[in-house]
């Protein structure tokens, strides 16, 4: 399912308008007439109450009035105001503000602060908001009157509905310009855009309804918008079934390069998560000291244990063993809790250079090449799988963790473009990001899952999945959504947070049976698009 950009947007519409000849002012009322449908379908106690439609000057004002319009003739009492002078008003948003007259619509002229506080008492008298404000071109801070507008919205008891986007939202990144109405419900048009499905974006945008409006497949298909949501069905077309003559053998050998003093578990996990997804077999590469540790709570993975001179860490001196131990297997996992002495960084550089394997490097693994990533990636044989979060992709890029979450799926997008390399920028809906370019967003995950390894997990789940042969692309698209689906039933099941990553852990196969039976349903915690 695209997602797109107010660039893609804009461009299909110029194309759908100068290629096919459908006037700007058709998909106009096919966007308005659909929202008042979804209006009220959302809010159908809206047909004995007052509705306030506070319009800007531009195409979302425009729209706004052909909704206003549609409203009035279902025969509710509605009143426009408009932050602008009539006069400013132009093209297919002027032609339909023109026909509100005729059906003695009150439009409202509040043009400045003062005429915003005269005005403001009786623009609050109403039982819902729609906002049709600014819409997806906005790129500037929200100023002046318009903040105060959209601030008192924000304060007031009724609901608000969205026009295309909450006004103030970054259509591009999700965040409020400023400030953002927090719209209960969100009409949009042809696709959902970017703004709506990242965070905070998701929070503001509320329930996302997509409305067709007649952009035609050719034009959508010219456009090759480049950002996908990954959804339920899409995830299921994926999975494989397994042959009923399948063996341990043919499902696949994993070695995870993991693990220090004080950071057994990590390796532990990342080992068990692979096998909960099906790799026919682990081993677990761990430093001497703590091998015992990690047999007593990995029964099921092999273990591998390297001298260590009874200091607990893995050295540069182990290149040779850890490339000869690798011949027959399908993936490395590679970094999670392996600590970051310098000559562990040296090992870990190396293995990502010389691995004949595809790397899925996490953790320690990540912050181990941080300072000469572009050098040690370049160099590298085989495909190499990032999954940091938004700190180490910070650390890997040379920017601020807020940098990076400004704009994450630019970021995860220029590191794998740059690089050749798969990111799977990790938070509140992971940003995966293929090296040419696209990028897929996962919809699942709560925020009970802001607990310590969790990553260790999911590093395990693609790794597991990569190597039962799963196309690279795939394998991060369906570990990511199980790895925040099963989190999703576990706060059905117990709470909104408590749980473990090792309780996530256990949840995957349950996870991949409902996916596969498709019983699962919708991400419960996540705002995700309404077709």
């Amino acid at each position: 399912m695209y997602i797109l950009t107010a660039d893609e947007m804009r461009r299909m519409d110029e194309m759908t308008i100068e290629n096919f000849g459908l006037p700007g002012r058709v998909l106009m009322e096919n966007a308005g007439r659909g929202a008042a449908r979804i209006l009220l379908e959302n809010f159908p106690d809206m047909y004995a109450g007052d509705v306030t439609v506070v319009a800007g000057r531009g195409n979302n004002g425009g729209d706004g009035f052909v909704i206003a319009r549609y409203l009035a003739q279902a025969g509710v009492n509605v009143t426009v105001y408009l932050l602008a002078e009539r006069r400013r008003v132009r093209g297919d948003a002027l032609a339909n503000l023109e026909m509100l007259s005729s059906l003695d619509i009150e439009v409202i002229e509040v043009t400045d602060e003062a005429a915003f506080v005269r005005h403001k008492t009786d623009m609050g008298k109403n039982r819902l908001w729609v906002d049709a404000i600014l819409g997806t071109g906005l790129e500037d801070e929200v100023k002046g009157y318009f903040k105060s507008v959209i601030n008192y919205m924000n304060n007031h008891p009724a609901p608000v509905f969205a026009v295309d986007i909450p006004s103030g939202l970054s259509s591009e990144t999700g965040n409020p310009c400023g400030i953002s109405i927090r719209a209960d419900v969100t009409a949009t048009f042809a696709f959902a855009k970017v703004g709506h499905v990242l965070m905070p974006g998701a929070s503001y945008t509320g329930r996302l309804h997509i409305i067709d409006i007649g952009i035609p497949p050719y034009v959508v298909e010219h456009v090759s918008p480049r950002q996908h949501l990954s959804r339920l069905g899409e995830v299921r077309a994926s999975m494989r079934s397994r042959p009923a003559h399948s063996h341990k053998g043919t499902t696949g050998h994993l070695l995870v390069v993991a693990g220090s003093p004080g950071k057994t578990g990590a390796a532990v996990m990342t080992a068990m998560s692979a096998m909960r997804c099906g790799a026919g077999l682990v081993t677990v590469g761990v430093p001497e000291s703590i091998n015992a540790i990690v047999e007593s709570q990995a029964c099921e993975a092999m273990t591998h244990c390297f001298d260590d001179n009874g200091s607990g860490i893995l050295t540069h001196a182990l290149l040779h063993d850890i490339l000869s131990l690798l011949e027959n297997k399908r993936c490395l996992a590679l970094g999670p809790g392996i600590g970051m002495a310098n000559k562990t960084k040296k090992l870990v550089e190396n293995l990502v250079k010389k691995s004949p394997v595809p790397v899925v490097l996490d953790a320690d693994g990540l912050n181990c090449i941080a300072d000469n990533a572009a050098k040690i990636l370049k160099s590298k044989k085989s495909d190499v799988i990032l999954t940091p979060h938004p700190g180490e992709m910070a650390r890997l890029m040379g920017r601020t963790a807020e940098d990076i979450q400004n704009d994450r799926i630019g970021s995860a997008r220029t590191f794998a473009e740059s690089h050749g390399v798969y990111v799977v920028l990790k938070g509140a809906r992971t940003v995966m990001a293929i090296p040419d370019g696209r990028i897929h967003v996962n919809p699942t995950g709560n925020p009970g899952m802001a607990s310590g390894g969790m990553g260790d997990v999911l590093t395990g789940m693609i790794a597991g999945l990569i190597t039962q042969n799963y196309d690279i692309r795939a394998a991060l698209r369906i570990a990511v959504y199980v790895h925040g689906a099963a989190a999703d039933l576990l706060q059905q099941k117990r709470a909104y947070y408590g749980y473990l990553a090792t309780d996530v852990m256990h949840m995957i196969p349950d996870t991949i049976k409902l996916i596969i039976d498709d019983s699962l349903g919708n991400p419960p915690a996540a705002h995700t698009p309404v077709l």
